[in-house]
């Protein structure tokens, strides 16, 4: 128990650390409400469960970097834990009473579980301390080429220096203040097995000398707290606050590669996209405070990857600098960003999947891409063609309407016209109507829905594209012409009405633009991939499948815009598997695949200057397996792969998963 002097003492300190973290506190929160659009508090009730289990269980930490993970949350539970000791130890202090050891055995078992706790911060914090400090592993720093605020180098090893310091002095003055006062009472408390153990170091001495050393302690364990408080805001350990909010009040989306609808019509908009820090969305903001610095983002990214200057994480470290160091809401971004990483990124999603905190970077990268391209018409020059074709003839190849159903000559291949009522309608897509390679895989597909007997339809010459690389690009005024002009002409053939014919794609950047984009639009569709409904086909017994004794071996690459952006994992490997192939799996697939360098509307432009190809370090990762082929679901890998398979000599098949199927058909 303290003295009165010291109870006064401590109030002070306690009131001083209080003032000067709230004042942290509330800076931040002007900074996040300063981001546009408004907080949707409603969302907070039904996400509570998620919360729960990305903040408090760590799902998304344990997805990576297993051991250190581990470590963390050695020290994250017992910070939980030890909140209720961080409150009854200063009762105690100040008036004496032990309420703890008024709750009987609850009281008991917390602290017994407490002081384990507290060794388990101790440990968990040497290890990482050691592995950040002394180890020092590349993944937890970025290259020097990659742009970072003046400050953050340095700053970053000083922030975790203090932190783990604080929880050092922190946790040690905790153990020695218990150890003290079970010394100084004469207990041996088989419910503190650590505490005990140290307070038999204090037997015979003193009680004068006990009771210093417990004041001491207390000192030491509050001081430290005190002192850090101030501080917190400014520091990566605002994560614990910060990244439960993240769950819990991100806005809504269908998919996490989902954009924001703006509305080209209304002339009173006069910023598109975000130049500037208060251009962001609140959401935004909030992940520069979220974010830890971990580097995980960073160690994802296909562009980082192959040496380009690109890095998800040094972007959300310089906002937080920007921030923490007296930059305004009206800063820059081209201050935090170069157009350069700018243009690197491919949307993957990789980013944002793996984020342990729920930050969102890709998000921040593509309001800073409409920006440039609707505002300072500063984006590739290469991408012009692209632009040009989707304004002119309704897709980036610049091939003429008239002859987008070439591809379709011998085939029975009926229009909308011609079949009015499909129960399915089949959105070819520009890249199997137009380009000579993915041609081959409309034609399989074809075939494949014939042999099934399956009812169905295509648009035809009023398909038109479906602008995902416009939006990707930045240029929302070509979205926006392209997805109202198909929302038009899909709810007008029926796709839209209560009989709800299906959508079918064979490319998952349609999948996506239709099914997550256009609803923003009025078009609210059935929209599934052409590997999900072959594999309808072949569970419903509708399509044969000859499998021979070839063993075909196959490794599979999941598209990002399938996998990542829309959760379709399974079904491309069962129908692999029901055609016979032997699947082998890349190091990185799932929700960890690695992008193959088209998206993002890298599939238009020049690929940004680094240490390698995207697309070549993807087919190496295929060639590693052993297959002899390498299975896609989407035309763009398929582009890509095929190019990086030829630049290696050709040795290694690139095929659509629809291609294999068709070729095993039973007659």
């Amino acid at each position: 128990m303290l003295t009165l002097i010291e109870k006064i003492l401590f109030i002070l300190a306690a009131l001083a650390s209080a003032y000067f973290t709230l004042r942290g506190l509330a800076h931040i929160a002007k900074n996040i409400s300063s981001g546009q659009g408004k907080i949707n508090w409603s969302l907070l009730p039904k996400r509570i469960g998620d919360v729960i289990l990305k903040a408090g269980f760590f799902q998304k930490v344990f997805r990576f970097r297993l051991i250190p993970s581990v470590f963390h949350l050695l020290i994250a539970w017992s910070f939980l834990i030890l909140a209720i000791s961080d409150l009854a130890d200063p009762i105690y202090a100040l008036t004496g009473v032990r309420i703890l050891n008024h709750l009987g055995w609850v009281g008991r078992f917390y602290l017994s579980v407490a002081d384990i706790a507290n060794a388990a911060v101790l440990v968990g914090i040497l290890f990482m301390a050691t592995r950040r400090f002394i180890v020092r592993p590349a993944n937890l720093s970025t290259r020097e080429t990659t742009l970072l605020h003046p400050k953050a180098r340095f700053g970053i090893k000083r922030d975790s220096f203090f932190v783990a310091s604080f929880i050092i002095v922190c946790n040690t003055g905790r153990l020695f203040n218990t150890s003290f006062y079970l010394a100084g009472t004469g207990e041996s408390s088989a419910w503190e097995p650590v505490s005990s153990a140290v307070a038999r170091l204090w037997s015979g001495m003193n009680p004068s000398a006990i009771a210093l050393g417990e004041h001491i302690a207390f000192w030491i364990y509050f001081g430290a707290i005190l002192v850090f408080l101030p501080y917190f805001p400014y520091s990566k350990h605002i994560h614990m606050f910060f990244a439960p909010l993240n769950f819990a009040l991100k806005p809504e989306r269908k998919s996490i590669g989902q954009l924001g609808y703006i509305n080209l019509d209304d002339q009173s908009i006069e910023q598109f996209g975000a130049a500037k820090m208060k251009d962001l969305g609140w959401e935004q903001v909030l992940d520069s405070y979220a974010c830890i610095m971990c580097m995980r983002c960073q160690e994802v990214c296909p562009a980082y990857n192959t040496g380009k200057i690109l890095s998800p994480a040094a972007l959300e470290i310089n906002k937080r600098y920007h921030l923490n160091y007296g930059g305004a809401m009206d800063g820059e971004l081209k201050t935090l960003i170069s157009d350069e990483a700018v243009w690197a990124c491919t949307s993957c999603g990789a980013c944002v999947d793996i984020c342990p905190v729920g930050n969102e970077p890709m998000r921040d990268i593509l309001d800073i891409r409409r920006n440039l391209s609707m505002m300072e018409s500063a984006f590739p020059k290469q991408l012009e063609t692209a632009f040009k074709g989707m304004e002119r003839n309704m897709n980036p190849w610049n091939v003429s309407q008239a002859d987008r159903m070439k591809w379709a000559e011998g085939l029975n291949v009926p229009t909308i016209e011609q079949n009015p009522q499909p129960e399915i309608l089949w959105w070819v897509g520009c890249a199997p109507a137009t380009d000579a390679r993915a041609q081959k895989t409309a034609q399989a597909f074809a075939k494949i829905l014939n042999a099934a007997g399956v009812n169905f339809a295509v648009l035809g010459k009023n398909e038109s594209c479906t602008g995902d690389s416009a939006r990707r690009a930045g240029r929302e005024d070509i979205f926006f012409g392209l997805a109202t002009q198909n929302v038009e002409i899909l709810n007008t053939v029926g796709a839209g009405s209560p009989r709800q014919m299906r959508i079918v794609t064979t490319c998952p950047h349609c999948l996506h633009t239709i099914k997550n984009e256009y609803p923003a639009f009025g078009g609210n569709y059935e929209v599934i991939h052409h590997t999900q409904f072959i594999n309808e086909l072949v569970g419903l017994g509708k399509i044969q499948l000859e499998v021979t004794q070839d063993d075909l071996k196959v490794t599979f690459h999941d598209p990002c815009y399938l996998g990542r952006h829309n959760n379709v994992f399974d079904a491309p490997r069962e129908v692999l598997k029901s055609a016979g192939a032997l699947t082998v799996e890349m190091p990185r697939h799932g929700a960890k695949s690695f992008c193959c360098g088209a998206g993002g509307a890298q599939m238009w432009k020049e690929e940004e200057a680094g240490s390698g190809r995207v697309n070549e370090a993807r087919f190496a990762e295929a060639k590693s397996t052993g297959a002899e082929t390498v299975a896609v679901g989407c035309p763009f890998c398929m582009v890509m792969l095929s190019d990086a398979s030829k630049a290696d000599g050709g040795a290694v098949n690139v095929m659509d998963v629809a291609e294999i199927v068709a070729k095993r058909l039973k007659a």
